[in-house]
């Protein structure tokens, strides 16, 4: 079976999307009948080759980029007019059986003029900021993209979304499209419960998230404000980048916690389990996530989960069992949630055990597994439907 995939972020560029593909593609370098090229973007001002593994290719066509964590809107239509040729010369050149759009802009354009062009059936993972309503930022521009998303959609055989709440947003926009739930998944060999940071000294609070305004770190700031003033010790470690990185430590300054908040910065995959090691708690306090592969992989590594109550917090929380769940921008309950893990310790240590037990049921291997059905189900109805 071959495969081509559009993804216009690849680790390190961008998010959780990116990872999810990496995660797929280290499970079907194993697969010998599987061969997969993905187009994606390039670091660099150049079109790049890279050989991932012995039967998957990289492709990377230079955008000019100008920020790793998310992509401008001229970035987004410099990978799509550049995609779309080199999709063309490669379908051309040896046929392939199915296309994967990560997400529907711009990789599902470029799948649905591919189609167009040459008749290559493609299945669409949903990001989440294509959904109108997700992000915050491109409220105005959504009722603009909304014909072509419905186009997308409906062309695609089928449309994958993480969680019931992108299911149900996508259907709000548009209730004649079928959506096909697959979560996200972990890797629970690199994510798992190490030596436990010591019950004594502050609650390690640790988010891993871009540092940008959806991910919401200036309330956990606000909220470690509220435990200080009250004699509560904690820390927190805000692990990652972004654009909002100067308004939180001006903000973490202004309140007069710089000494309880620490922006770690960027760290390499293989890095994140050692600080999940080094916390007691993950919290997250987004406001629209697709289930966030961070909070699953700080299950797998054992630590209760603070969540804002979003897309995915329902599949991956149990409420007072492995984790606690809030609003977004209430303050008051994201303090009082740290406030009990801070005063009970033994509580954190049963809510991390059944995290690591939730976390079991989401291993990027079954999840893989899951893919591959459907690329086989994809690919036996195009081939009927040709006859």
């Amino acid at each position: 079976m071959r495969i081509l995939m559009l993804d216009n972020e690849f680790p390190p560029l961008g998010g959780g999307m990116g990872t999810a593909n990496e995660a797929l593609l280290q499970r079907y370098a194993r697969q010998p009948d599987i061969e997969i090229d993905l187009i994606t973007a390039a670091l660099g001002n150049r079109l790049e080759s890279e050989q991932f593994a012995e039967r998957i290719r990289m492709f990377k066509v230079p955008v000019w980029n100008k920020n790793i964590h998310h992509s401008t809107n001229r970035e987004l239509i410099l990978y799509a007019a550049q995609a779309l040729p080199v999709a063309v010369r490669l379908q051309r050149a040896r046929p392939y059986d199915l296309c994967f759009a990560w997400s529907a802009v711009p990789a599902g354009g470029v799948a649905l003029a591919l189609q167009k062009l040459t008749g290559l059936p493609y299945m669409v993972w949903a990001s989440g900021p294509d959904i109108p309503g997700f992000e915050q930022r491109y409220q105005a521009i959504y009722p603009l993209l909304l014909p072509m998303l419905r186009q997308i959609w409906r062309g695609a055989a089928p449309l994958v979304a993480k969680c019931a709440q992108e299911i149900e947003m996508i259907n709000a926009a548009d209730p004649r499209v079928s959506v096909t739930y697959v979560p996200n998944g972990v890797d629970l060999t690199r994510f798992q419960p190490g030596t436990p940071a010591p019950d004594a000294g502050p609650l390690r609070i640790i988010c891993v998230a871009r540092l940008i305004e959806r991910k919401g770190q200036h309330h956990l700031i606000e909220a470690v404000k509220q435990l200080a003033d009250d004699g509560v010790d904690v820390t927190l470690d805000l692990v990652g980048t972004g654009d909002a990185q100067p308004a939180n430590e001006a903000l973490a300054q202004r309140l007069g916690v710089s000494s309880r908040v620490r922006f770690v910065g960027y760290v390499p995959r293989e890095q994140i389990a050692q600080h999940f090691a080094n916390a007691h708690v993950f919290a997250l306090p987004s406001y629209n996530e697709g289930m966030a592969i961070a909070a699953l992989e700080a299950m797998g590594a054992g630590l209760p989960v603070v969540l804002t109550r979003t897309g995915g917090t329902e599949e991956l929380v149990d409420e007072g069992v492995n984790g606690l769940t809030f609003d977004w921008a209430d303050v008051h309950t994201l303090s009082a949630h740290l406030r009990r893990l801070a005063t009970d310790r033994a509580l954190v240590r049963r809510m991390g055990v059944a995290s690591r037990q939730r976390a079991l049921q989401f291993s990027w291997d079954a999840i893989a597994v899951r893919y591959r059905e459907i690329f086989e189900q994809t690919v036996s109805v195009a081939s009927m439907a040709s006859m």
